[in-house]
């Protein structure tokens, strides 16, 4: 057997995911929270989060910022301990390949979680709709066809613009950051996301709150 072709197999556990979500008391799922820049998505994910919290629900929330400290980490924050040639290799960036990767990384991350029966928040621009589906396809195929729940924070592109809480928007009209999600990269929105949220039109405690109350409503909290 050479390292370039191991014997991977899959283990079946002893603890099933049934036993486990009996044992959290409600069902592991992935809310999938996507939008443009500044629409929300942080905020109201934060928000559900701790509401659900409040009510005895088992959750994890992973955030796009947070992520890209460890687990989908750049070049810049990896090269300095484990080299250049390992950064350049597994680092991560904002180009096309670079973001269907992260996504790659956080839906098996994410499907990890939700099999161990947390109830899963991401928050992540997550542009493009084919990643977003292979990653529904991946959870779903573990677990029931309703786990993965498509949330879209939809603001449009001026408004996130003015709130543009990090400068993001005013450095990428400036040529200052390549592959800008809605200026010089592409944002394709959910066609039939099972949560539209019009975060321009309400405030986010508002969006939260129609979240749990959609979890409450498809018996997603035991």
């Amino acid at each position: 057997m050479s390292a370039d072709n191991p014997q991977v197999v899959w283990h079946a556990h002893a603890v099933d995911r049934q036993r486990r979500e009996q044992l959290m008391g409600h069902r592991g799922v992935v809310l999938w929270f996507t939008g443009l820049s500044g629409s929300g998505k942080s905020t109201v994910a934060n928000l559900v989060d701790e509401l659900l919290h409040q009510q005895g629900v088992h959750t994890m929330l992973l955030d796009g910022d947070n992520i890209r400290h460890g687990l989908c980490a750049g070049p810049n924050l990896l090269q300095a301990e484990h080299g250049a040639e390992f950064a350049q290799r597994f680092g991560l960036g904002f180009g096309p390949m670079d973001r269907e990767e992260n996504i790659r990384r956080v839906g098996a991350l994410a499907a990890i979680l939700a099999s161990s029966g947390l109830i899963v928040l991401t928050a992540f621009v997550s542009p493009y709709r084919r990643d977003r589906q292979r990653v529904r396809q991946w959870i779903e195929s573990q677990g029931q066809a309703s786990d993965f729940i498509e949330v879209f924070v939809d603001a449009p592109l001026e408004v996130c613009e003015s709130r543009d809480p990090k400068g993001l928007y005013k450095q990428a009209r400036a040529g200052k950051i390549a592959n800008f999600t809605g200026i010089s990269d592409p944002y394709e929105a959910p066609v039939n996301p099972e949560i539209h949220l019009l975060s321009a039109e309400r405030n986010p405690r508002e969006l939260a709150e129609d979240v749990v109350q959609w979890l409450k409503q498809h018996a997603m909290l035991g």
